[in-house]
């Protein structure tokens, strides 16, 4: 049986204002993270993957703006919630860490400070005293030294940081955690000792996690089930291994193709030809028609809707649905 959802986006989209005009960043996403799993969401670059993160949590501002969805979290939507109400959800039950720490925690601050000052913003009823408390026991399970605590970020490594941005997470006990890109400042040794993290975090606290990448090692690594972005748009979500193993969209297929493999050694790289279309004038259609092997005329008409293409697997291509204006396919 699926696993219970926790988290339900439905047609969500987020856009920027720009002097060339309005540019559609997420269009019309729709998915589930499923309540104690880890989901990775994978893209390239500018696709919209971190944009998406942050807009599910709200946390955009002008000249973003989200204009359409629904984000239904733990039996609410979100976008129903006024600023106030939304405050305590961000960190009170949805974390966020972000892929360069410095950039979150106070320079100015001990480590110690950043933990109390988290709780005690969101629960009233609690001493310092017994903040300070609950933030040394928790930074200890994650391999923080009660010594450390009275260091300021700097101070830390990277992977130091990233560890107490998931303290900072953790803290008040938040029933998600959205991690946009965590390996990509970090050495290989560190990387692998971040993500063996996650995994025992996800074991012991029931933590879901949300892990944004572009990285598909490490999702192939830690992730139960993968989501695939590209120019805005969803376009494959399902089991990892049923992806890795047998991608049904054709843009997943490239993607996984470009991974360097060190066992070919004479192999030449593979790169999908052409390039992501601009979102300020996006392509009718399926957005990856232009640069698809196997595209039809009705492609670049109409674009696909999200279908089911195997066990907990779907794709939003047309290879696999029924419409009256498809046509012969074309191959490469």
């Amino acid at each position: 049986m699926p696993a219970e959802s926790l988290f339900s986006i439905r047609d969500f989209s987020v856009e920027y204002h720009t002097r060339g005009g309005d540019v559609r960043a997420v269009d019309d996403v729709s998915f589930e993270i499923r309540r104690g799993e880890i989901l990775g969401l994978v893209g390239e670059s500018a696709c919209g993957k971190s944009t998406l993160g942050k807009g599910l949590m709200r946390l955009h501002r002008v000249p973003a703006r989200i204009t359409g969805g629904e984000l239904l979290f733990d039996g609410r939507d979100l976008m129903t919630l006024d600023e106030d109400e939304m405050r305590m959800v961000r960190g009170g039950e949805i974390g966020m860490v972000f892929q360069d720490p410095m950039t979150s925690l106070n320079p100015v601050q001990r480590i110690i400070e950043h933990l109390t000052e988290t709780i005690l913003s969101h629960e009233s009823k609690t001493t310092e005293e017994e903040a300070k408390k609950r933030a040394g026991e928790l930074a200890e399970k994650l391999g923080i030294r009660a010594e450390r605590l009275k260091e300021y970020p700097h101070q830390m490594s990277g992977g130091m940081r990233q560890r107490v941005m998931i303290s900072l997470a953790l803290a008040l006990r938040a029933k998600l955690v959205i991690a946009d890109e965590p390996t990509t400042s970090l050495d290989v040794i560190v990387e692998a000792k971040f993500l063996d993290l996650l995994r025992e975090l996800r074991q012991e606290f029931g933590l879901t996690i949300l892990l944004i990448t572009h990285n598909i090692g490490v999702v192939a690594e830690v992730a139960d089930r993968v989501a695939v972005m590209y120019a805005a748009r969803m376009v494959e979500i399902g089991d990892v291994r049923s992806i890795f193993a047998d991608p049904k969209h054709p843009y997943t297929r490239g993607l996984l193709r470009s991974v360097p493999n060190i066992q070919l050694n004479d192999a030449e790289l593979y790169k999908m030809e052409g390039a992501p279309p601009s979102l300020l004038h996006p392509p009718t259609g399926c957005r990856f028609h232009p640069r698809c092997p196997s595209v039809m005329p009705i492609c670049g008409e109409v674009n696909p809707p999200m279908g089911t293409v195997g066990k907990d697997q779907q794709a939003a291509c047309w290879l696999y649905l029924e419409h009256p204006q498809k046509a012969e396919v074309k191959h490469d």
